[in-house]
């Protein structure tokens, strides 16, 4: 009896070249950082996650990189829904700029947003009267990214909208349902697990960014101070220990999130009938 061809052919060596790579360029550099921090003993651990200016700084990254993911949701959505549902001049080229974060240095960035939202910029010298501070303040390092997210719900969600097919909504309007009905019941139930994996690459992102935050930020201590920053500086102090340990506490919080986050992708994919079978 001869044996059932598989779909991919070679299935045994495309599988251990896949882990080999994924060993290589994943797995072994994530646990030569565990294997680094560890080596200061349980003590000296304790001792650096207790450090207050520390403890400011996660708390800084991880709360302005959920804020900013979760404004990219909204307004990432609106985005997605022009570029798919109209037509509208300059379309295209909107549609380009979507990109640009991704083309983008990260440290241009950060220097085009200081020089516009600084209080002799161009748009901070107008706000900085109204008692609106950005740049050096958590918001501008919300707003640096916020830029570099937004792209990612874009591009995630849509594909989705895309395929998203428009007899539904005609068939929910023609057996009675409003508008905000529709939207609610049928649009962005379809769309949550898009939305849920925008957010995710939005928030990954975010709170590992270095080259666009740092100029926008001010890098005051216990204030603007991200974590990344406190990072390199102990790698320059040549603390690779400590550098190595803030390192593995933002990989562990970052790991805990993004897990919870793909088990409502997964209740969302279920419950909308669109799960992998």
């Amino acid at each position: 009896m001869s044996q059932r061809s598989r779909v991919l052919p070679g299935f045994g060596l495309s599988l251990g070249f896949t882990l080999a790579y994924l060993s290589l360029i994943v797995l072994i550099p994530l646990s030569a950082v565990f294997i680094k921090s560890l080596g200061i003993g349980w003590d000296g651990l304790l001792e650096i996650i207790s450090s207050e200016r520390i403890i400011a700084s996660l708390r800084l990254s991880f709360t302005v990189a959920i804020i900013a993911a979760l404004v990219n949701v909204v307004f990432g959505l609106l985005l997605a829904w022009c570029l798919v549902r109209y037509t509208f001049p300059g379309k295209r080229i909107v549609d380009a700029l979507v990109d640009l974060p991704f083309a983008l240095p990260t440290a241009v960035a950060g220097i085009a947003l200081t020089s516009l939202y600084a209080s002799t910029g161009w748009v901070g010298q107008y706000l900085e009267p109204l008692g609106i501070k950005i740049a050096y303040t958590p918001l501008g390092i919300t707003l640096a990214l916020i830029f570099v997210g937004l792209p990612f719900v874009v591009r995630t969600v849509q594909p989705v909208l895309s395929d998203l097919e428009t007899e539904l909504e005609e068939a929910a309007s023609a057996l009675g349902a409003n508008r905000f009905q529709i939207v609610t019941k049928i649009i962005l139930p379809i769309l949550l697990p898009a939305l849920l994996t925008g957010f995710a690459l939005s928030f990954a992102r975010g709170v590992g960014e270095y080259g666009s935050v740092i100029f926008i930020a001010g890098n005051q201590p216990f204030k603007t101070e991200i974590a990344p920053l406190m990072i390199i500086s102990r790698l320059e102090e040549y603390d690779y220990a400590g550098a190595t340990t803030i390192a593995v506490v933002m990989l562990v919080i970052s790991f805990a999130i993004l897990f919870l986050i793909n088990l409502l992708q997964a209740w969302a994919s279920r419950r909308t009938g669109r799960s992998a079978r």
